[in-house]
C-alpha cells in the first residue's frame, strides 16, 4: 500500500513525497481512513512508527476542504507534555501543510508569551501547545476554544497518567461537545486506557503492536559495571568508530550535567537537554545535536518521548530507568521509520531491580557484553536519606522572559534547637552574670552587648580649631 491509496488529496500526497516517504506505516494505514471519516480514534504503537502523520495528515486534510474564515479561530487544539514534541509537531504540520490554507502556531512555557500572543491575535487553525501554558493564556483572555472542531492528545498516557490529567479535564470541558477527538501513545495501560474512554465518543481503538514492545531492529546489549567506572566505560564506548552520534539517558538532572562535565573532561564535546535548563538553551543543545556540531546529547527522560532525531546510530542507558515503560521510549529514539539502530544499557548491583522490570516488560534477557570495567561490587549500598527537596519559583529576567529557579529550602528546627535557644542554654556557663548587668540576645539569635551606664557628669566640650586658619609664628 502506498499513499496513494489512503485517499489523500494530491498536494498532500506530493508534500508526503518531497519528504521523503513512500509507504504508510501500519499505523498510518489503519488511522488515516477512520480519521477522514471523522471517526474518534484511540491509537496505540511502538514509538517509531509515524504517529505523528497518523493524526496530521488527515487533520490538514480536513481543514483545507473548508477554508477558515477571515478571523481564523482555533479548529485543531493538540495537546502534548513537553515543549520540544511540540515544536516537532509544529514543524511537521508546515512541512506537510505546504500550499494549503492552514494556519498552525506551537505554544509552550518557559519563554516570553508575547510572541505567542501576536500569533494567536493573527489567527491560527491549528494549535500545538503544551497545558500550563495554554491554561494561563486562557485564563488572560488570549485562547477561546469554542471554535474547535478536532481535538488531539499526543503521548496520552503521559498526559493523563503523569499529572497532566487535571489541566486536561479543565481544558477539555472548554471545548465543544461536538468534536472529534483523537488519542495516540506508545503504551496504553488499561486503566489509563479507561480513563481516556470519558473523552472519546464510540471510539475506533486501533492497536497496531503489543504495548511497550520495542523496536525489533534495535540491536540491544547490556553492560555490568560498577558505579564509579560508568564514567570511563562511556568513554570508551562513544570512543568506537561506529558510534556516530548519541543519546545517552541520565536518570536525574544532576546526573546529566556531571556526565556532560565528565565527557568534556576526555575531550568529548556533550551537551545536556533536561527541565531546569531554559527553553532557549534545551533548543539550542538539541539544533546542535541535530546538526552534527555535537555528536552527544545527554537527556533525562523528558527528551525520550516523541523526539524524532534523523539519523541516530546510538543510545545509551547510563542509568536504568525508574519505571520500565521508558525504557521503550529511550531506545526508540533510534531505529526509527525501519532504520537499525544500537541501545546499549548499563547496570549497577544498585540497578538490579530496575533491570528485571524492563526484561520483563520486554520478555527477553539483554545480551550480555563484557568489557575492561567488569562489576566487582555485589552489595547494594545504603539508601541515602532524602534532604528537603529545593521549592520551584518562577522569576522573570530582564528580557521578560520566565525563568524557572530554585530556592533552597531550609530544615524546620526545633524550638530547643534554634540559636536563640542554645544561646540561652549556653548563657549561665559561659557569661558573666554580676549585679546590674544583663544579658540581651537579638532576635537573629547574637549576643547583644547592652549600653553602658552614662554618666552623670559631663565632659567638657573639646574646642575645636581650625588648622587652615591658625598664624604662623
Amino acid at each position: 500500500m502506498t499513499f496513494d491509496d489512503l485517499s489523500l488529496i494530491p498536494l498532500i500526497r506530493r508534500n508526503v513525497s518531497a519528504a521523503g516517504y513512500v509507504n504508510p506505516t501500519p499505523i498510518q494505514r489503519e488511522t488515516i481512513p477512520l480519521a477522514l471519516r471523522g471517526r474518534d480514534v484511540l491509537g496505540c504503537a511502538q514509538t517509531g512508527t509515524g504517529k505523528t502523520a497518523a493524526f496530521a495528515l488527515p487533520i490538514l486534510q480536513l481543514l483545507s476542504e473548508h477554508p477558515a474564515r477571515e478571523t481564523r479561530p482555533i479548529r485543531c487544539l493538540i495537546l502534548t507534555p513537553t515543549r520540544e514534541l511540540a515544536q516537532q509537531i509544529g514543524d511537521s504540520f508546515v512541512l506537510y501543510g505546504k500550499g494549503l490554507p492552514v494556519r498552525g502556531t506551537v505554544i509552550f512555557g518557559g519563554v516570553n508569551q508575547k510572541p505567542q500572543e501576536e500569533a494567536l491575535h493573527r489567527g491560527a487553525d491549528v494549535v500545538v501547545a503544551c497545558p500550563g501554558r495554554l491554561w494561563d493564556l486562557m485564563n488572560q483572555g488570549f485562547v477561546r476554544l469554542d471554535s474547535v472542531e478536532i481535538f488531539v492528545l499526543d503521548e496520552a498516557d503521559r498526559m493523563l497518567d503523569m499529572g497532566f490529567i487535571h489541566d486536561v479535564r479543565r481544558i477539555a470541558e472548554k471545548l465543544p461537545k461536538r468534536r472529534q477527538t483523537l488519542m495516540f501513545s506508545a503504551t496504553m495501560p488499561a486503566e489509563v486506557e479507561k480513563l481516556a474512554m470519558d473523552l472519546l465518543s464510540d471510539p475506533a481503538s486501533v492497536k497496531v503492536d503489543p504495548v511497550s514492545s520495542p523496536v525489533e531492529a534495535i540491536e540491544q546489549k547490556l553492560f555490568y559495571v560498577d558505579k564509579a567506572n560508568k564514567k570511563h566505560l562511556l568513554a570508551s564506548l562513544l570512543s568506537r568508530p561506529e558510534v556516530e552520534n548519541c543519546l545517552v539517558f541520565s536518570r536525574t538532572k544532576h546526573g546529566a550535567d556531571r556526565i556532560v562535565r565528565d565527557l568534556k573532561r576526555e575531550g568529548i564535546d556533550a551537551a545536556a537537554i533536561h527541565g531546569d535548563k531554559t527553553q532557549n538553551a534545551r533548543q539550542t543543545a538539541l539544533n546542535r545535536f541535530k546538526s552534527g556540531e555535537c555528536r552527544v546529547l545527554v537527556a533525562t527522560d523528558i527528551a525520550a518521548r516523541g523526539l524524532d532525531i534523523e539519523g541516530l546510530s546510538h543510545v545509551i542507558n547510563y542509568d536504568q530507568p525508574m519505571e520500565p515503560e521508558a525504557y521503550v521510549h529511550r531506545i526508540g529514539r533510534t531505529g526509527r521509520a525501519g532504520r537499525g539502530g544500537t541501545a546499549w544499557s548499563f547496570c549497577c548491583v544498585d540497578e538490579l531491580k530496575q533491570l528485571g522490570q524492563v526484561e520483563k516488560l520486554i520478555g527477553r534477557r539483554l545480551p550480555v557484553e563484557e568489557h575492561a570495567w567488569p562489576m566487582e561490587i555485589t552489595t547494594p549500598s545504603e539508601p541515602v536519606p532524602r534532604l528537603p527537596r529545593e521549592a520551584r519559583v518562577t522569576k522573570v529576567n530582564s528580557r521578560g522572559e520566565a525563568v524557572q529557579a530554585r530556592v533552597a529550602a531550609k530544615p524546620a528546627l526545633r524550638a530547643k534547637e534554634t540559636p536563640a535557644a542554645r544561646l540561652k542554654e549556653k548563657a549561665p556557663a559561659q557569661l558573666p552574670s554580676g549585679k546590674g548587668e544583663r544579658i540581651v540576645i537579638g532576635r537573629d539569635g547574637k549576643l547583644q552587648r547592652p549600653e553602658p551606664p552614662r554618666s552623670a557628669t559631663l565632659r567638657k566640650p573639646v574646642q575645636r580649631v581650625n588648622r587652615g586658619n591658625r598664624k604662623r609664628g
